[in-house]
């Protein structure tokens, strides 16, 4: 019995007719078709397929063969392609981290750079909080993350793609969505919805700007992520500072005003071990300022889909 015998037979299985799967899928006579099935009908040693006024319809023990066949096929096509793979070099791969959210500004110009200075390697992307993608890192799960820069990581070392100053984001018909910018002051009193500890960067940064500015906002609701700020400003009326690429995902009932007066900024950075001696995370650092640029020209690097703060 031989594999070819088995396609003829699933493919009269499946098309009903010997004619139907001589023209059609096998591209054969349908005299050699027939005498293929009988061939194979004498190796089994049972009929499998009978003639009726419907075609060609399966015998119980066709209809039984017929699962095995199809088992049969699978493996033989899944062997064949697992020996090409072996067959091939492996290639190197490269292990991309983002901060969810910054992967549509980020991930298409780091891909071009990748591809265009090596060619022949294999990325994987994955998109996590800030400090799981620190923590992937220091496994060495990720060569290189676009992130927050975490503290407390002194095996990590960071370079800074982006300076994202903070906004105000609020209730679409909020009193003050009325102003074309917001002070810090204007704020006092209301909801205020602060950062969980999937986002430490962020929230210090927030906590050492309101102690700059006299302000002691403690807040109502802490969130994990982008979409749930927003949820939460919807229904409950309040007020977040979040970075300006929060703006990408604001529905029709949020809107955002800039700070008034100097915005503190919060970094985005290209994070990596310092141990990693990865030949292609050294030349794709070297073409760091060639991917800033040429996002800085597009006036972006401050956006993405639901997101991580």
């Amino acid at each position: 019995m031989e594999l070819r015998h088995l396609r003829y037979f699933v493919a009269v299985a499946e098309e009903g007719s010997l004619t139907l799967a001589a023209e059609k899928r096998l591209h054969t006579a349908q005299p050699s078709l027939s005498r293929q099935i009988r061939d194979l009908e004498y190796e089994v040693g049972v009929q499998l397929m009978s003639r009726s006024v419907h075609g060609i319809e399966l015998t119980a023990a066709g209809r039984a063969f017929l699962d095995h066949a199809r088992l049969a096929l699978t493996q033989a096509d899944a062997a064949g392609e697992a020996a090409r793979r072996a067959a091939q070099p492996a290639k190197p791969t490269f292990a991309l981290g983002f901060l969810t959210g910054q992967e549509m500004d980020w991930l298409p110009e780091t891909m071009r750079i990748l591809q265009n200075e090596l060619p022949n390697i294999e990325v994987s992307v994955s998109s996590q909080y800030s400090p799981d993608l620190a923590q992937a890192l220091l496994r060495g799960k990720l060569d290189l993350a676009f992130m927050r820069p975490e503290a407390h990581m002194p095996d990590l070392d960071y370079k800074v793609v982006v300076k994202e100053p903070l906004i105000v984001a609020m209730p679409s018909d909020h009193r003050l969505a009325s102003h074309d910018t917001v002070a810090l002051q204007e704020i006092a009193g209301e909801i205020f919805i602060g950062m969980s500890n999937t986002a430490p960067t962020l929230q210090v940064i927030i906590d050492e700007y309101l102690e700059r500015s006299g302000m002691d906002l403690r807040p109502a609701h802490r969130v994990d992520n982008l979409a749930m700020a927003m949820s939460l400003i919807a229904s409950t009326r309040g007020v977040a500072l979040l970075p300006i690429y929060a703006k990408n995902f604001l529905p029709w009932s949020v809107t955002s005003r800039p700070l008034r007066g100097k915005a503190p900024t919060i970094d985005l950075v290209i994070g990596y071990h310092k141990a990693n001696t990865s030949p292609i995370l050294r030349t794709f650092l070297s073409r760091i300022d060639d991917l800033t640029a040429r996002i800085s020209s597009k006036g972006r690097g401050t956006g993405g889909p639901a997101a991580a703060p």
